[in-house]
């Protein structure tokens, strides 16, 4: 039956139309294509498949078979074009009205004029803000850039105000800064995960250099941060505890700012950290409840309206209080379709609405499409809907009780199992026991969300009940023990798990080719499943075998820190300081390059004073400014701030390229600059450009 639906599914227009449309956002978002461009493809585009389409109404094409493929390549090439023009479009960089359009000199400190849309966790530094630029220079604007704040011993160093909230309307004097790439390979792109939420720059500034306005930008992010203050404002007063009042804020209203690293910790060990962010699950739970509530309602054609009604309103109202985040409008648009295709009562309208949801989103918002929420809900509650049912067919429980904690683990399986290649191509790590904690948390959970949403409506109307506030304060309580206790056992957590994009389409192959085995396990559905697991290992061995053959040296880039790699096949000898030999492997960015690349740590060295690798001769100097004198090398590696005259140096050496890594002092590294570029040397500055690397 589960297949026969998805063979349908297939055979909708839509779907294919959808997946020729995510190639075209692909395309445009891995290749510089212009405005232009994707214009006139476009243009080209829809006059062809105009014609084709003239062609084909009036039957000059007369065999049916062959037209209707005709018209079929036409229609998902237009949907590919189509994809192409809706990223370019949406890209900010190329938007004439983007602040960064105005932008032209680095460096230069810029009047900018805009509001705050939305505060986030801060570090012991720093305040961190989504802020709305409205005028750059005096000239009106657009786009939303990342405001770190430095923090002061006094919060009252805004200009006699105290901390800018949301809706707060500032006038700022700073730098601009664009973002950067990865500074060490295999890093996490923090900029290209910013622009994808359209934030195309960041801004570092004292408070000092901020002018907050009486007036606030009385927007919809404000009326939703008023609502929310209020309703936590009213809980503060009732004494509910402070870390349990947190978690409930990051259950239900999707703030996770001021939860502590301890609790944060607990979670994302526990494999329980999407729990606290707003998605897909807070949202189905929400929909269950309201379902719930209408449960007496007439199921016939005017009650199925009336409970898709109310279901819709109740989703939105939901988003509002919220925040309106992206990932809670995701969530609510998913869901409000998926309510659509329940409600008309037929099966395949549940992955039809399911489809059109995925296009409607992409079509307002391409860079959903690179969002790793996005990516983990849909396949989520796609695997919930293929497998879900197929799971829960393997045992009937007669008890209603045994049946829904039947459903809940079904349900918590087939997430899972759909959910983990994806989370472990990103995060590197499996938590052992997630299984475990999806069956312990789950049931409780939804009482927890159906409780706290109750008890912060009555908190917006300044009324807290006790009774209901104290069991909600004491669940709270509850999940975070049994969290923290699972969490404890760190045995089962594996950790620096590699995965390659080869590698995670092919587990994806092999488990959807073992669901079609489980759901008819004969012969072709058997030779399908054991040529998938073969297709996997055909990958690992691909990846192992590539790497075997490549080699490299790298200046990794840390702080006042050297660390220099150089790789032959799968094995690694780092070179670095004595006082770091013991636990070099364990620094974030080392861990990254090996877990990325399948490799091992073979030795730990200190670093030598000269260095080959393949034909090139390498000179690394350190404090002590000692140094063959007769090296003649290829590549000079400067390290802890050497105290020597590099103009003498090199004029009596003549290298190719002069690299200088992040353990040197700034004003040292602007003057090694200075004195390559008068002659005319290559210079690289990790602080500036990044890790360096010679294969």
């Amino acid at each position: 039956m589960i297949k026969l639906l998805l063979m349908k599914v297939l055979q909708f227009p839509l779907a294919r139309i959808t997946f020729f449309f995510i190639a075209g956002i692909l395309v445009a978002n891995y290749r510089d294509i212009s405005i232009k461009l994707s214009l006139l493809l476009l243009v080209a585009g829809c006059v062809f498949f105009v014609m084709v389409y003239q062609f084909v109404k009036l039957n000059y094409i007369g065999n049916v078979n062959f037209r209707n493929i005709i018209f079929g390549i036409v229609t998902y090439s237009l949907s590919f074009l189509i994809g192409i023009f809706t990223e370019v479009t949406h890209n900010d960089f190329l938007n004439p009205g983007n602040y960064m359009s105005n932008y032209r000199e680095a460096d230069k400190p810029h009047l900018i004029q805009g509001s705050v849309i939305e505060k986030l966790k801060s570090s012991p530094y720093k305040d961190r803000y989504i802020f709305v630029v409205k005028e750059l220079d005096h000239k009106p604007c657009n786009g939303k850039l990342l405001l770190y704040i430095q923090k002061e011993n006094s919060k009252k160093d805004f200009k006699g105000n105290s901390d800018p909230d949301v809706g707060a309307i500032l006038l700022i004097k700073g730098v601009l800064s664009k973002h950067r790439p990865p500074i060490n390979p295999n890093q996490f792109d923090y900029g290209r995960y910013l622009s994808n939420k359209s934030i195309t720059a960041q801004m570092y500034v004292n408070p000092t250099d901020i002018k907050i306005a009486r007036l606030k930008d009385k927007s919809t992010w404000y009326y939703a941060a008023h609502f929310r203050n209020r309703i936590l404002n009213n809980l503060k007063k009732s004494n509910f505890k402070t870390d349990e009042l947190n978690v409930a804020a990051a259950l239900i209203l999707g703030q996770q700012q001021d939860i502590s690293k301890e609790i944060l910790h607990d979670y994302q060990y526990a494999g329980a950290v999407h729990v606290l962010s707003v998605s897909g699950l807070h949202v189905g739970y929400i929909m269950l409840f309201i379902n719930f509530i209408l449960s007496g309602v007439a199921h016939n054609k005017n009650g199925n309206l009336v409970r898709l009604s109310f279901t819709l309103v109740a989703l939105w109202i939901f988003a509002v209080i919220a925040g309106l985040s992206p990932s809670i409008i995701r969530s609510v648009t998913m869901f409000s379709f998926l309510a659509v295709g329940m409600y008309l009562k037929r099966e395949t309208n549940v992955f039809h609405t399911l489809i059109v949801s995925v296009l409607l989103i992409l079509v307002v918002s391409p860079s959903f499409l690179f969002d790793v929420g996005f990516q983990l809900s849909y396949v989520s509650l796609f695997f919930i809907l293929w497998l879900q049912p197929l799971l829960s067919g393997m045992w009937h429980p007669t008890h209603k009780v045994s049946k829904y904690l039947w459903d809940i683990v079904t349900v918590s399986f087939a997430a899972q199992i759909g959910a983990f290649p994806l989370s472990i191509y990103y995060f590197h790590q499996f938590p052992g026991l997630f299984f475990i904690t999806n069956i312990v948390i789950l049931p409780g959970l939804g009482i927890i969300m159906a409780l706290g949403v109750f008890v912060m409506l009555m908190a917006t109307f300044d009324y807290v009940p006790q009774l209901p506030m104290s069991v909600l304060e004491w669940l709270i309580y509850l999940l975070n023990t049994v969290i923290r206790h699972i969490a404890s056992l760190e045995q089962f957590i594996i950790k620096d798990i590699p995965l390659t994009i080869y590698l995670l389409l092919s587990l994806y192959l092999a488990i959807s080719s073992i669901i079609f085995w489980l759901e008819k396990p004969r012969f072709k559905q058997t030779l399908l499943a054991l040529s998938a697991l073969m297709v996997v290992q055909l990958s690992i061995i691909c990846t192992l075998w590539l790497n075997q053959y490549k080699s490299e040296y790298i200046v990794f880039h840390i702080t006042k820190k050297t660390i220099l790699a150089k790789r032959n096949g799968r094995q690694v000898v780092l070179y670095t300081d004595d006082s770091l030999i013991k636990n070099v492997d364990n620094e974030p960015m080392v861990k990254s390059y090996l877990t990325a690349n399948f490799i091992d740590i073979s030795h730990k060295k200190s670093i030598p004073d000269t260095e080959y690798f393949r034909s090139m001769k390498i000179l690394i100097t350190d404090s002590s400014a000692v140094y063959p004198k007769y090296a003649k090398p290829d590549l000079i590696i400067l390290t802890q701030s050497p105290k020597f005259n590099l103009e003498r140096l090199l004029n009596f050496h003549h290298p190719k390229k002069v690299i200088a890594d992040g353990s040197n002092y700034k004003s040292y590294v602007a003057l090694w600059k200075a004195t390559c570029k008068k002659q005319k040397i290559p210079f690289h500055a990790t602080a500036e450009k990044g890790f360096y690397k010679l294969d």
